[in-house]
C-alpha cells in the first residue's frame, strides 16, 4: 500500500526545522530514521500532510563527551552508538544499541526518534531512566533540558510542545565501581521484546549495593520503575537472597497486558527472570568483570 500524498521539506538547520514545524502546525511531522513512521504511512495508519527531514541538519548525529557527560545527538543511529568507544564506557548503553531489531534498522533508526516516540515497547527509555539521563529540546521558545523521567508522560506521549524537537540526550558517566546491564527477551530480532529489564548499580565496601536503579520495559504504558525492588538491594549486600527479593518485587510491580508476545502471567515470570539476570551481570561488571549482556531470544529446537 502507498502512503497518502504529503509535502516534503528538507531542513538544513535546527532553527529551520523548528520554523517549518511551527508554520505547518498539526500537518507537519518530523522525519528522523523513519523506522516507525514510514511503515505506518505505507499502511495509511499515519497521514501527515508534510514531513520535515532532519537527516541533513549538521551536528545532530554527534556522540561526544563534555563535562563528564556523554552527549548523544538526536540523530545518532543505533549502529553508531553500538560502535562508539565512548558509549562502550557505559556498558548498559551498548547492550541496548547492539540489540535493537536487526542491522538494517540499527543503521537507520535514531536514539532521538526512539525517545520522542515514547513507545512502551521501545528499549531506550528504560535504559536511560536507570542512568538519570536528560533530554535537551529546542523549540520556538528556545531550549530546555528535562530528565527522561519527566519527559515521557504516557504511552506515545511526551512533554514536547508544538514545534519542539529533541536535540540531544545527555548521560552522566557513572562513578567508579558501577555497572549496568540491559536484558530484553524476545522471540526473534525483528520483533519487540516480551519483557525487558535495565539495571544500573554502584557498589560500596564489602560488596554493599550503594545505589541501584531498575526500569522494566514492555510491561506497562511507560517504563515501570519498581521502587520496592530497588529498596530490596540498596544499602544491602549483593547476595543470591537479596537478588531474589529484588526480582520478586519487580515481578509484583509489573503491569503487563496479554498480547501476541505472551500472556500477562508469562510476562510477569519473564520480568522476574530478566531482572535477576540483569542485576547479576550489573554487579559482576561493577566488580570489573567483562560479561556479555543484551537481547536474548527464544531457543528453537
Amino acid at each position: 500500500m502507498s502512503p497518502y500524498p504529503f509535502h516534503y521539506h528538507r531542513a538544513h538547520t535546527l532553527a529551520e526545522a523548528v520554523t517549518l514545524l511551527a508554520q505547518l502546525g498539526g500537518e507537519g511531522q518530523l522525519l528522523a530514521g523513519g523506522q516507525s513512521l514510514i511503515p505506518l504511512m505505507k499502511l495509511r495508519l499515519a497521514r501527515p500532510g508534510a514531513l520535515v527531514d532532519l537527516n541533513f541538519v549538521p551536528g545532530l548525529s554527534a556522540i561526544d563527551e563534555h563535562s563528564g557527560e556523554i552527549r548523544m545527538g538526536a540523530m545518532a543511529r543505533h549502529a553508531a552508538l553500538e560502535d562508539s568507544e565512548l558509549v562502550a564506557r557505559v556498558p548498559i548503553l551498548h547492550d541496548c544499541a547492539a540489540g535493537i531489531a536487526d542491522s538494517q534498522v540499527r543503521n537507520m533508526g535514531t536514539i532521538g526518534g526512539s525517545v520522542a516516540e515514547a513507545d512502551p515497547s521501545g528499549d531506550w527509555v528504560a535504559v536511560l531512566l536507570t542512568l538519570g539521563a536528560q533530554v535537551r529540546c529546542t523549540g520556538p521558545q528556545g531550549e530546555r533540558i528535562m530528565p527522561v523521567s519527566d519527559f515521557v508522560t504516557d504511552a506515545y506521549t511526551t512533554m514536547l510542545g508544538p514545534a519542539e524537537i529533541v536535540q540531544e540526550i545527555r548521560v552522566k558517566l557513572p562513578p567508579a565501581k558501577s555497572g549496568g546491564a540491559f536484558i530484553a527477551f524476545k522471540r526473534c530480532a525483528s520483533v519487540y521484546a516480551s519483557a525487558s529489564a535495565a539495571v544500573q548499580l554502584t557498589l560500596g565496601d564489602g560488596d554493599i549495593c550503594r545505589d541501584i536503579h531498575i526500569a522494566l520495559g514492555c510491561v506497562g504504558l511507560t517504563a515501570v520503575v519498581p521502587i520496592a525492588a530497588q529498596d530490596a538491594l540498596r544499602g544491602k549486600p549483593v547476595s543470591a537472597k537479596s537478588i531474589e527479593n529484588a526480582a520478586d518485587a519487580a515481578m509484583a510491580a509489573a503491569e503487563p497486558q496479554s498480547d501476541m508476545r505472551g500472556s500477562a502471567d508469562y510476562k510477569r515470570v519473564l520480568v522476574r527472570a530478566v531482572v535477576k539476570r540483569a542485576i547479576d551481570i550489573a554487579a559482576r561488571r561493577a566488580r570489573g568483570e567483562r560479561v556479555e549482556a543484551g537481547h536474548e531470544y527464544v531457543a528453537r529446537v
